[in-house]
């Protein structure tokens, strides 16, 4: 078995772990951040959801902080000012 399927997330753990990132935006690194959830998880699960979110641009790890990124208001702004075209 596959080390991704015996560390699957749930979509509740994603939207935990989405949320936990937001609030301490630039403060943690993984480690630390993992600590900082509210309910516990394995870590391998955790570092799941962490390549999730760096690879649909939510997320960035800058000197070892995960920083939150994604703003789909500031997005959707750019768009009516034009300076966004797709």
């Amino acid at each position: 078995m596959s080390e991704v399927a015996l560390h699957s997330p749930t979509l509740e753990s994603i939207l935990m772990v989405e949320k936990t990132a937001r609030k301490y935006s630039g403060m943690y690194g993984k480690y630390q951040l993992w600590k900082k959830l509210p309910k516990k998880m394995m870590y391998q699960t955790f570092q799941v959801i962490i390549d999730y979110l760096k690879e649909s641009n939510k997320i960035v790890v800058e000197n070892d902080k995960i920083i939150w990124i994604w703003d789909p208001e500031g997005i959707k702004k750019l768009r009516e000012q034009g300076l966004i075209i797709k």
